[in-house]
């Protein structure tokens, strides 16, 4: 499977007819299903593409229910926008799709994207295991003073788990010490796991002590001694997708609110973790057509 890119998207999905086609062999595989009661529905002949329950009596569309629900943009810039988000390594701003797509107004662009980044938001997460990588990093706001505990003063904390050749994680945190670690680590990493390394941050081997990790897979590297690499033991791969997210906030993003950076990371993660499948773009309209709805009043609370 070759991976799509935007000359074919306008070209395969030209019209919003095309458009509810796919997404609806994608929400409904087996054939069309009722959202209500989940009995099978049949199509009826109007205009508006609807379909029909007679189980419950409810007419409904592709699009009810799911993150595309009550909107009014065309479907073929859903597709366009969802396109350049999923194919843009440090991500695309709002501001940007609202001028390349010629959305009429930044709101409507903004709730575009956050849309399309709830969908990214992974419901299940199966636990890592084998060699995995936990880092923190320190992003948004200005550093005032100098050293570690200066930068906590005016920064939002940003934990990344990653399973070495496997998945990323990465969470909005409200800090670094012991007991919020070892949440993050009894929710994301298995008991079977062969090492977890870690820079020599002073609350890791609590963290790990209170996750029930054993002290022989803990792993640390020496990183307050120019340390970097020693062997197999580093956390080179995680604080690489450190260097992505930074990059994307710095030069696509500049300014994040702290209140929507967990969605941020979502999306991040998501892109990273599927940056080399071909169906990225389809992978992705599966999860918006399967997503919930994300009203504006909730997004904006």
């Amino acid at each position: 499977m070759k991976p799509m890119n935007l000359a074919d998207v306008a070209t395969q999905f030209y019209t919003d007819a095309k458009c509810r086609d796919l997404l609806r062999r994608l929400r409904w595989p087996h054939g069309v299903e009722c959202p209500r009661c989940k009995e099978k529905a049949v199509e009826l002949e109007t205009e508006k593409e609807l379909f029909y329950c007679k189980d419950c009596d409810y007419q409904f569309t592709v699009t009810a229910g799911t993150i595309f629900n009550d909107s009014h943009l065309p479907l073929t810039k859903w597709f366009m926008a969802t396109l350049l988000l999923c194919e843009a390594k440090k991500g695309m701003s709002a501001c940007q799709i609202q001028r390349t797509l010629g959305i009429g107004s930044y709101k409507t662009a903004w709730y575009l994207c956050h849309r399309i980044r709830a969908a990214m938001r992974e419901a299940e997460k199966p636990m890592l295991d084998g060699k995995v990588e936990i880092d923190e990093t320190y992003v948004g706001g200005k550093n005032k003073g100098r050293g570690r505990t200066a930068r906590l003063d005016n920064k939002e904390v940003v934990i990344g788990i990653r399973q070495r050749n496997g998945e990323l994680r990465m969470f909005h945190a409200s800090d670094v010490k012991a007991g919020t670690l070892a949440q993050y680590i009894r929710e994301n990493v298995s008991e079977d796991v062969d090492v977890i390394m870690t820079d020599d941050f002073t609350s890791y081997p609590f963290a790990m002590k209170r996750a029930g990790v054993e002290s022989r897979k803990h792993k640390t590297i020496n990183h307050s001694g120019k340390v970097y690499v020693m062997g197999d033991v580093h956390t080179n791969t995680v604080e690489n997708a450190f260097s992505l997210l930074k990059r994307g906030i710095m030069g696509t993003w500049h300014r994040i609110s702290a209140k929507h950076l967990a969605a941020y990371l979502e999306e991040m993660s998501f892109r990273f973790n599927r940056r080399e499948r071909p169906d990225l773009f389809i992978d992705t309209l599966r999860h918006m057509v399967t997503s919930p709805v994300l009203t504006f009043e909730r997004l904006t609370a």
